[in-house]
């Protein structure tokens, strides 16, 4: 397997940090709005069946966020010319929480380099036509302890207090929080438009779905494979909005196997350095 590097890429006035690993057909991956925090394991068990690459999305972990971008389309856009730049092509696109928001937001537009859609307890999209629901939980109102109780199936495993990180770790958390309000603050975490033209995504699709996920739940996530044609549902066990964090293993072996990627062998658990810490908000 290839080595990890992380770099720095240039997309047209964005300078992106990129995370890679491994070789063979590559596998993109749309960190959440925590950024790369504690996707180690995951990552590095998908290395062993494909090329891995992990950008940071614009005003995320150490990319610059341009002065024009202001909606999630932004980043749509951003990601496709970064599929471009990069001449990747027949990728297997995973997003997770936030970043399968814009996974959907891309596919909806260009599936010209996608091969595979994977939405891992992805957000982004209203299924009731009553505007007053709340189908996802409010990231920004509720109290950080309710977030994370809502978040994780062991919450006191993965929450850290600002003491516990560094200086770096702390400004990437506060960049990443400060950018998900930019960018999903009203109406919270949805493009109430973006169901309507679901139907464009015409890729083989995968919806994973952690089965204690109180952000979004379930049915929210049942919802959103309806929605998709031919998109084909799956729960992860012991897992709730992270499954990618806390089931990995699991994870990434779904992946594999609905991509026909070559078969993956244990994760060595290896962390990304710089984004193993997780804000204390």
């Amino acid at each position: 397997m290839a080595p990890a590097s992380e770099s720095t890429v240039q997309c047209r006035e964005v300078s992106v940090e990129v995370f890679e690993q491994g070789a063979g057909r590559p596998v993109v991956f749309l960190h959440s709005g925590e950024g790369l925090a504690h996707c180690g394991p995951f990552l590095d068990g998908l290395a062993r069946s494909g090329r891995v690459i992990a950008p940071s999305h614009p005003g995320f972990g150490h990319t610059a966020l341009p002065p024009a971008f202001r909606h999630v389309d932004d980043l749509a856009y951003f990601h496709l010319d970064l599929l471009d730049q990069l001449g990747l092509e027949d990728v297997v696109l995973v997003g997770a929480s936030f970043g399968g928001w814009i996974a959907q937001e891309m596919a909806i537009r260009s599936t010209a380099r996608i091969g595979h859609l994977v939405l891992i307890d992805a957000l982004g999209v209203r299924h009731s036509t009553d505007e007053t629901a709340v189908e996802i939980a409010d990231l920004f109102a509720l109290h950080p302890d309710e977030v994370a109780r809502r978040s994780w199936v062991e919450p006191q495993r993965w929450q850290r207090s600002a003491t516990q990180m560094s200086d770096d770790e702390l400004l990437v958390a506060a960049r990443n929080r400060e950018s998900l309000s930019l960018f999903a603050w009203m109406p919270c975490m949805v493009n109430p438009r973006l169901r309507r033209w679901l139907h464009r995504i015409d890729v083989p699709t995968l919806v994973l779905w952690g089965e204690a996920d109180q952000i979004a739940t379930v049915d929210y996530g049942r919802a959103c494979a309806a929605a998709i044609p031919g998109a084909v549902f799956q729960l992860i066990a012991g897992a709730a909005h992270y499954p990618g964090v806390e089931q990995p293993a699991a994870v990434a072996s779904e992946i594999v196997r609905f991509a026909g990627l070559p078969a993956c062998v244990p994760a060595s658990g290896a962390v990304l350095a710089g984004a193993s810490a997780q804000a204390a908000f």
